[in-house]
Formats: structure tokens, sequence, C-alpha cells
């Protein structure tokens, strides 16, 4: 498991957003308050974020944030109008290098997986067998969650909104192995994120929006968006509506 945070609004200071909140991500990797699948974030981490132009830039570990003293001075120094950061707990038999760190990215998009497969990416099969032999050899890295960012963004290319790319492939990932498909996506406008399985919150404040993993403070305006349930945010607005369960193929008579 893992925990994740994505921030949209005015420019700020990365460290402001991950590293200063008193509960904030920084502190979520060793001491997390709702995370319920394993008990630290210390299998790396990783924070993208968009300069004023161009593809958004990424830094990423494979050892615990606190652990990256030039993180804090980077995050002290660099500042973004939207970022998306993760700090990770891999799951057993899965890769504890770099290239397994999200978020992941393509043009735009960032990416990130807070959940697990049961059965990891073999349970996935069926699901991998839809995409084209192109986008599996450049996967970034043979964790489930490239895996299923490839399927994401396989939605996207295709013309799929945020909304509905996330929550079909949480449906059918679902319909083909039990685990949690709780995902976090940007392009730097706007946020889109899945709850299924694990916890999601947003708040929006006059500064900007922020859609995480758990509240990274104590005060009283974030919102937990139920179960089974797909958002999209901008600065100020925060929609939510439910995802439909994946749709079973039936045989012809």
């Amino acid at each position: 498991m893992c925990r994740h945070l994505a921030y949209l609004g005015n420019e700020a200071a990365i460290a402001s957003v991950v590293i200063e909140p008193v509960r904030g991500l920084y502190r979520q990797a060793w001491a997390p308050r709702l995370q319920r699948y394993g008990t630290v974030n210390a299998d790396g981490f990783g924070v993208g974020w968009y300069p004023d132009d161009g593809a958004p830039a990424r830094y990423r570990r494979a050892v615990p944030m606190w652990a990256d003293r030039s993180f804090a001075d980077i995050a002290r120094v660099t500042r973004t109008r939207c970022l998306l950061a993760t700090v990770r707990s891999a799951t057993p038999g899965m890769p504890p290098d770099e290239s397994a760190a999200a978020p992941f990215a393509s043009g735009r998009w960032l990416f990130s997986h807070n959940g697990a497969v049961d059965g990891g990416t073999a349970s996935l099969e069926g699901l991998a067998a839809a995409l084209p032999v192109s986008r599996l050899l450049t996967l970034e890295s043979t964790v489930d969650s490239a895996l299923l960012w490839a399927l994401v963004l396989a939605r996207l290319d295709g013309g799929e909104a945020p909304a509905p790319a996330l929550g079909s492939v949480a449906a059918d990932a679902s319909a083909a192995a039990p685990g949690r498909y709780n995902f976090l996506l940007t392009d730097g406008e706007r946020i889109a994120a899945t709850a299924w399985g694990d916890t999601l919150f947003w708040t929006v404040r006059p500064h900007g929006t922020i859609v995480a993993s758990e509240p990274a403070d104590d005060l009283p305006d974030w919102n937990q968006a139920p179960d089974r349930t797909v958002l999209v945010a901008t600065r100020g607005r925060v929609d939510i509506e439910p995802i439909h369960p994946a749709r079973k193929e039936t045989a012809a008579p």
C-alpha cells in the first residue's frame, strides 16, 4: 500500500504541500493514521510537478522520503501550481527499485496507484492482452501499478475523459482480481481520483484543492469520498459520482 496526494491551486513550494503540514505526506511515510494495510511507507517515494511550460518533472527515489536530505532542499525552493506526490509501501514480490515509485508519467499526465492487486500482474493477464505489445514492452516497471497505468493511459489516448478512464479500469481490474484500486491522476489542470478499497479525502481551500489518501492536518474541512466512487477536482470544485461495476460479457445464443 501507499499514501498519495495531489494539489492544484496557487503557486506554492512543494515543501509547503508535502513536508510542512503537521500530518502531511512526509509524516505519513512513517506514521500514517488511516492506513489499514502496512504500517510504514519506507520503500520509496516520488513527486511530480508542473513547470511553467512543458511536460511535468519528476523526482523519484527507492529510499524513504525522510532519508533523502536533498529532497528537502529541492522541495523548499521548487514552486508549482500542481503536483502529485506519493510514499510507497511495496507489495510483497514487487520490485523495490526506483522505477516502481510513482508517479508514472506520459505527456502531461501523472498517475499513481494506492493499493494492490491480489495475485499481482498475472491476475490481470486478460486485461493486459487487449493492450498493444508496444505498450507492454515500454512499461516503466514490472509492478502491478505500472500495468494499471498502461490500461488507464490506453483509455485516455482513446479519447476517454479522466473520470470514466479511471473508473472503468478500477471496475474491470476488480472484476478480474480482488484488490484495492485507488488511483490518482492529473494533467496540471484537474485532478481525478478513485476510491476503491481504501480511503480518499479532499478539501477545497482559498489557495487550492487537495486530494489525498488521508487528511494532512486536523482542520474540519476535509471530506471523505465514498468507496467505489470517482472524483474530478478543479481549483474550486469537486464532483463525485459512483463507479459502475464492470459489464459482464454474455455468450451469443
